[in-house]
């Protein structure tokens, strides 16, 4: 438990129905008790815990600032485990301001980023994973991440990374008590036995890195650049799929010589949707450095929509653009199927499968749909919906599952070479602790802080 009292206002700033206050640490009730003043006459503290109680806020001077409703949050039932006291006002920016003052004035010190939530984490409450769940709520960008992120609060993946690491720790104990007594002849522990543990923990590694991507998609939102020659259809596309003429369309080729970005909700994915520029050699000035964006942008994208004109058939343009994609995530769009077609569809298919290429018309809509049902199987798998086990959240918590898998996979090639226990323990240590980084179990403070640091202030 913390040694001091934090506040901060908990609600978004700007005007609204209702604001609230949070202070929290061992000081809560005497500071609120200092700045509140019941109906009743009685002191916050004779209310039973958990009960809003009304009244007013007064300043120093005895003016009145607000009417309130208050509520007193006895540790450890509260959200950080520590006494907390919360004041509901109006939600404006002055008597939310002037309250935060006054507690401020009472003996409570400002709250840092993210600080309630992890006085909650370091208090026991939460661990780590469940801690990095909140902010994702408050980010939900689609019913799934919210779906994903309410679960994952609840403590799914948490779960899933004890029992793995569970199933760790009974193999370092097993073989070091081989180690410590050789003597003794424990038969359990065999060089057969113990790959075929560790298989057993790589294989639910594996099933969380495989769906690793989903997680980070429906968390941050998927990054997906519209790439072609000039006049394919490219902006006609992201007309299509935002439902609005967001971008100029016309027959001149280049009219598109900046990336447009939106964000946008697909189906219930969330895309970060660019159109970009016409990739083609020119000697314009302006539509030059527009391409060498397009370029960037397929680049560093997590998926590329390259897009053909199908009624005009492949060009070394093309060629070029698909060449530059083919080692990306990319799905080939040929556009303006409602046009007498001159694309090879089976050699497109041949090169990029037959499930990456597909025909649709921007202009009349047709083949949308295709598209929409392969986004959704490319983002969650082929059975196109979020399923019901654990998922990754984010890029930490992939990078140290990986490191994990790395390790315990040179655990299995020592087995297998029948190498001293030692070294097959230090690999199986070495990934427990790496799975106790992401629980927070065994992470380190720094990490910690870094963190928490970008949560918002007053979580």
């Amino acid at each position: 438990m913390a040694e001091d009292t934090i506040s901060a206002v908990t609600t978004a700033l700007g005007e609204g129905a209702v604001g609230i206050v949070r202070i929290s640490g061992p000081k809560a009730l005497a500071v609120g008790e200092t700045l509140f003043k019941a109906a009743s006459g009685k002191a916050l503290g004779a209310y039973p815990v958990n009960t809003l109680a009304y009244g007013h806020v007064y300043d120093t001077d005895g003016s009145l600032v607000d009417e309130v409703l208050a509520v007193y949050m006895r540790a450890p039932r509260s959200y950080t485990a520590e006494d907390v006291v919360e004041i509901q006002c109006h939600g404006g920016v002055q008597p939310l301001q002037k309250i935060l003052q006054l507690t401020f004035a009472a003996g409570a010190r400002p709250a840092e980023a993210g600080e309630f939530t992890k006085r909650a984490f370091l208090n026991g409450r939460i661990d780590l994973t469940q801690a990095e769940a909140v902010m994702d709520i408050i980010r939900s960008r689609s019913e799934a991440s919210l779906k994903l992120a309410a679960r994952q609060q609840q403590g799914q993946l948490a779960g899933e990374l004890r029992s793995l690491r569970k199933q760790l720790v009974d193999i370092v104990v097993n073989l070091e008590a081989v180690i410590d007594y050789p003597e003794e002849d424990i038969e359990d522990v065999t060089y057969g036995r113990v790959q075929e543990s560790l298989s057993t923990v790589c294989s639910g590694i594996e099933h969380l890195l495989a769906h690793a991507h989903t997680g980070k998609i429906l968390r941050e939102g998927l990054r997906t650049a519209i790439v072609g020659r000039p006049n394919v259809g490219k902006s006609s596309l992201l007309n299509a799929l935002l439902r609005e003429e967001r971008a100029i369309v016309s027959q001149y080729a280049g009219t598109t010589r900046d990336v447009i970005e939106e964000q946008l909700l697909l189906d219930g994915v969330p895309l970060v949707l660019a159109d970009t520029a016409g990739i083609r050699a020119t000697d314009d000035f302006v539509e030059k450095i527009g391409v060498e964006k397009s370029r960037q942008l397929l680049a560093d994208s997590e998926l590329v929509i390259c897009v053909i004109d199908g009624s005009d058939g492949l060009t070394d343009e093309d060629e070029a653009i698909l060449e530059a994609a083919a080692g990306k995530p990319c799905v080939v769009i040929v556009n303006k199927s409602d046009l007498p077609q001159q694309v090879d569809l089976a050699q497109l298919r041949e090169r990029f499968g037959a499930d990456k290429v597909m025909t649709l018309s921007a202009k009349t809509l047709v083949g949308i749909e295709a598209f929409t049902a392969w986004l959704k199987s490319y983002v969650y798998g082929s059975k196109g919906t979020l399923g019901d086990g654990a998922y990754i959240q984010n890029a930490r918590q992939e990078r140290l599952l990986r490191e994990a898998l790395a390790g315990l996979q040179d655990a299995e090639f020592a087995a297998q070479d029948y190498l001293p226990y030692d070294c097959i323990v230090i690999d199986v240590r070495s990934a427990i602790d790496l799975l106790g980084e992401i629980t927070g179990d065994t992470v380190q403070d720094e990490i910690i802080n870094e963190i928490f640091e970008r949560f918002c202030i007053g979580k």
